[in-house]
């Protein structure tokens, strides 16, 4: 399951990360790593951007970055 497939309310553990190189750099220094429990607070009415609650802090995501998230 991706982050883009959770709905608002909904959260998960952050799996892996499916990006290589320096997008997936940007994403992790961003705070989404492995283990970090991420919480999805709303989507935008055309499912882009999707924000969400990671670490403590809001953190709105492309539905391009969001699908390369796994979690469970």
């Amino acid at each position: 399951m991706t982050l883009k497939d959770l709905k608002p309310g909904q959260q998960g553990t952050v799996v892996s990360i499916g990006e290589k190189g320096p997008a997936r750099r940007r994403i992790m220094d961003m705070g989404v790593t492995p283990g970090a429990v991420v919480k999805v607070i709303k989507v935008a009415p055309l499912g882009d951007p999707i924000e969400v609650n990671i670490r403590g802090y809001e953190l709105s995501l492309r539905k391009a970055e969001a699908q390369q998230i796994q979690v469970k």
